[in-house]
C-alpha cells in the first residue's frame, strides 16, 4: 500500500490565455452552488463579462458587491419564460446552468437554440434514454454541453476516471459522499437544494451489479462507512445517483458502480416518515381550492442552504474507490477530498457543500475556456481530461488525497 499528495499547484501561468481571447458567461441560479461557480470564475482572465441571473436577485447582488468586480453584473429573469431565457442567452459563449433539477431541461433546450454553450451540475433527463435523446439534440445544435459537473456527479466521476486509469483492469466504482456539519438550531435541514435532497432520499436507489441496473426500496439499507479524517464513521445509504449509470457507461470493464450517501438518522426517518404521507410528491393536490404540490410545502418549512451559509461547523468529504486488476492482483484506487464548512464560508461566504459542487463546475468551466475540452456534443465528466481536471482543484484550496492498495 501507498499514499500520495496529488495537491501539486500548476505551473505559472498555465491558466492564462491568449490576449483577446474573452468571453460572456451567464451564470444561471444564484444559490450557493451557483454562486461559488461564479465567484471564481471571476477571476479567470478569459472572462470579459459575468451575468448573476435568477429569479430571486438577493444573493447574487450580494456577491457582487462584495466582489466590487467590473465584470460581473446581475439580471433578474424567470426561467420558466421560454422567450426571456433566450433573450438572455442569445450572444453569450457559455450558460452555466445551476437552477433546480425540473428545470433544466427547459435551460438545455434554450442553449441549443440560440447555440448557446452549456454547462450544468447534474443530469437534466430521467433516464438513459431520454439523455441519448438530449445528445442527438445537442450534437444536431453544434455546441458543446458539460452535464454532470458539480460534485458528485463530476469530481467524483473525475475521480473514477483517474483511478481507472491507473489500472490495468477496472472492474468496480463506488462513490460515497459524507458530512458532519451541524447547523445549531436547526433539526431538519440540507446543505444542498431541498427539493432535489428530499427526491433523492425518497426515491428507489439504482445499483449496478453485474453488469446489471436494480432498484432498492428508499433509504433501504443502513450502512456504516469510515470516511476519512477529520469526518469519520457516519451512517451511509444507496441513493439514486448520476454515477451509478455514467461510470459502467463511460469507463469500460465496469460491472458493479454504486453510490452512497451519508444520511443522519433523524433526517432519514424524517424522510421516510414524509414519504409514507405522501409528502414527497411532486403531483399537486387541491389544498381549499390552491393546488400545491406536497412537496413545495416541505420546503417552504425548510431553511435555504444559502440561508445556512456561516452557520454550519464540520467537514464535508468525497470519496471514490476503483477496484480491478494491476499487475495480475486485486488492487483499489482510492481518492478522496474534503473541505470545512468554515473554511469554505470565508473563501468563498459558502458551505463546504456547495464549495464543492461549485468548484466541480467552475473546473469544467476552466477546461472548456482553455480550450481543453474541444469536443462538441455532450459531455459528461468521464469524457473530460481527469489529470488536468485533477491538477486544478489544489488552487482551490482542495487537497487531493490517493491511496493505491493490494486487496
Amino acid at each position: 500500500m501507498h499514499s500520495l499528495s496529488l495537491s501539486t499547484p500548476p505551473p505559472n501561468g498555465a491558466f492564462l490565455l491568449n490576449e483577446g481571447e474573452r468571453t460572456k458567461v451567464v451564470q444561471l441560479g444564484c444559490g450557493i452552488t451557483g454562486l461559488v461557480c461564479s465567484e471564481l470564475l471571476a477571476t479567470n482572465p478569459k472572462v470579459d463579462e459575468l451575468i448573476l441571473a435568477d429569479a430571486l436577485t438577493d444573493s447574487a447582488k450580494a456577491m457582487a458587491d462584495r466582489l466590487n468586480n467590473p465584470k460581473i453584473s446581475v439580471k433578474k429573469v424567470d426561467v420558466t419564460k421560454s422567450a426571456d431565457l433566450k433573450k438572455l442567452l442569445k450572444g453569450k459563449d457559455l450558460v452555466i446552468s445551476s437552477v433546480s433539477w425540473g428545470l433544466l431541461k427547459q435551460v438545455l433546450n434554450a442553449a441549443c437554440e440560440t447555440k448557446t454553450n452549456y454547462m450544468d451540475f447534474s443530469l437534466s433527463g430521467n433516464s438513459m434514454d431520454e439523455f441519448r435523446e438530449q445528445q442527438k439534440m445537442v450534437e444536431k445544435s453544434g455546441i458543446t454541453a458539460i452535464t454532470a459537473c458539480g460534485a458528485d456527479p463530476g469530481i467524483s466521476d473525475v475521480f473514477a476516471r483517474y483511478g481507472a486509469d491507473q489500472l490495468d483492469a477496472p472492474e468496480e466504482a463506488y462513490v460515497r459522499d459524507g458530512d458532519c456539519g451541524v447547523a445549531e438550531g436547526y433539526d431538519f435541514f440540507t446543505l444542498w437544494s431541498p427539493v432535489d435532497m428530499l427526491e433523492e432520499g425518497t426515491t428507489k436507489a439504482a445499483v449496478f451489479v453485474d453488469g446489471k441496473h436494480s432498484y432498492l426500496p428508499p433509504l433501504h439499507k443502513r450502512e456504516m462507512y469510515e470516511f476519512p479524517d477529520p469526518i469519520g464513521p457516519l451512517p451511509v445509504y444507496n441513493t439514486t445517483h448520476e454515477e451509478t449509470f455514467l461510470m459502467p457507461a463511460y469507463i469500460k470493464g465496469i460491472k458493479k458502480a454504486d453510490f452512497k450517501i451519508a444520511i443522519d438518522d433523524n433526517w432519514a426517518a424524517a424522510a421516510n416518515m414524509l414519504r409514507k404521507l405522501g409528502m414527497h410528491s411532486l403531483t399537486p393536490v387541491d389544498v381549499k381550492g390552491v393546488k400545491v404540490r406536497p412537496i413545495d410545502v416541505v420546503v417552504a418549512l425548510m431553511p435555504r442552504p444559502v440561508e445556512l451559509a456561516g452557520k454550519v461547523k464540520g467537514y464535508a468529504g468525497l470519496v471514490v474507490e476503483v477496484i480491478g486488476k494491476k499487475n495480475g492482483k486485486r488492487t483499489m484506487v482510492k481518492t478522496w477530498i474534503t473541505m470545512s464548512h468554515e473554511k469554505a464560508w470565508d473563501v468563498c461566504r459558502s458551505n463546504a457543500t456547495g464549495y464543492l459542487v461549485g468548484v466541480g463546475g467552475a473546473v469544467g468551466a476552466e477546461l472548456f475556456l482553455a480550450g481543453d475540452v474541444k469536443e462538441k456534443g455532450l459531455i459528461v465528466p468521464e469524457q473530460l481530461p481527469a489529470k488536468k481536471f485533477v491538477d486544478r482543484l489544489p488552487a482551490k484550496g482542495l487537497h487531493v488525497n490517493q491511496e493505491i492498495r493490494t486487496l
